[in-house]
């Protein structure tokens, strides 16, 4: 069972054991760490972590959601007329980002985007993309929102998996273009 959203001692708590799971990654893949190792570097109990999350799964997930977030909002960084040459500086910082905790979010992140982490980026991202779309009128928004989703949490795993060779700045510039190809694309 998940603590109370609006407790800012459970919010505290909660970005503990998050730091405390990326540090422990650090050092090992996620299979390999233990309940008892986490609330230790965390100095917590092994019941307030059990009060916070269901699993080490689950607070991994939650550790990487700013990722996710982070990726919908880079996306969505640019008004007006994209350039499909440049992708915006948000984009570029997000692919540079990836690697320090890459061994996480590829254990969370299956190749072609599926898994825990893949899940949660494709709902957020379609759903951003289909509100957005929607409110510019532009036609097919669930279509386009499902495509840009299905494409950018694919691409990103494939890449994190070494399916896909490019630096971080190469594999922001080929997903940008990718991406406003997309949305340009006539559904008539």
């Amino acid at each position: 069972m998940r603590a109370e959203q609006g407790d800012p001692r459970a919010a505290r708590t909660r970005a503990r054991l998050r730091r405390a799971l990326l540090d422990e990654c650090a050092d090992r893949p996620l299979a390999e760490v233990s309940v008892a190792a986490l609330v230790r570097r965390a100095e917590v109990g092994r019941a307030t972590f059990y009060l916070h999350y269901a699993d080490l799964e689950a607070l991994a997930v939650d550790a990487c959601a700013d990722i996710v977030r982070e990726a919908v909002d880079a996306l969505h960084a640019w008004r007006g007329q994209p350039d499909p040459k440049v992708p915006p500086p948000a984009l570029l910082d997000f692919f540079g980002r990836l690697a320090p905790h890459a061994g996480l979010y590829r254990e969370l992140l299956s190749p072609g985007g599926s898994g825990p982490l893949g899940h949660v980026l494709h709902q957020e991202l379609r759903d951003r993309s289909r509100d957005e779309r929607a409110l510019s009128g532009a036609p097919e928004p669930d279509l386009v929102a499902s495509a840009v989703a299905a494409t950018f949490a694919g691409v990103v795993a494939d890449w994190l998996h070494g399916l896909i060779e490019a630096t971080p700045s190469e594999i922001a510039q080929r997903v940008w273009r990718l991406l406003v190809n997309l949305h340009r694309t006539p559904l008539t």
